[in-house]
């Protein structure tokens, strides 16, 4: 079974923090058949390690770790990498995969029109 984990750099404030788990829920309700799980990389739980090892409690076989970021930045190509992958060494039976950030893609286009739309 295949599990997604979204993972952003987390914050003190509880409802930015929100947003991951409610992007989460629109992902898992599109794929049903994934284990989506959620993870900020510092400043509030869960964990990489803790949402690993629940992706793993839900039946996972394969975690693949997306950085929610919008850029290949230092977080997306250093710091999650690593994170993730000293999570996947707990559970040495589980696939691990790292995910490019979100980058440039026409739906992020028909997103920032329908925001600038909105304002």
């Amino acid at each position: 079974m295949k599990a997604l984990l979204l993972v952003d750099h987390g914050s003190r404030r509880a409802e930015a923090n929100a947003l991951l788990a409610q992007i989460a829920a629109l992902v898992a309700a599109r794929r049903p058949e994934l284990v989506v799980e959620v993870a900020h990389m510092e400043l509030a739980p869960p964990t990489v390690a803790e949402a690993f090892a629940a992706c793993v409690a839900r039946g996972a076989t394969e975690v693949v770790v997306m950085p929610y970021f919008l850029a290949r930045g230092r977080h997306a190509t250093d710091d999650i990498p690593v994170l993730a992958r000293e999570a996947a060494a707990a559970h040495p039976h589980v696939a691990l995969r790292i995910a490019e950030p979100l980058g440039v893609h026409a739906l992020l286009a028909e997103l920032v029109l329908a925001r600038a739309d909105d304002a």
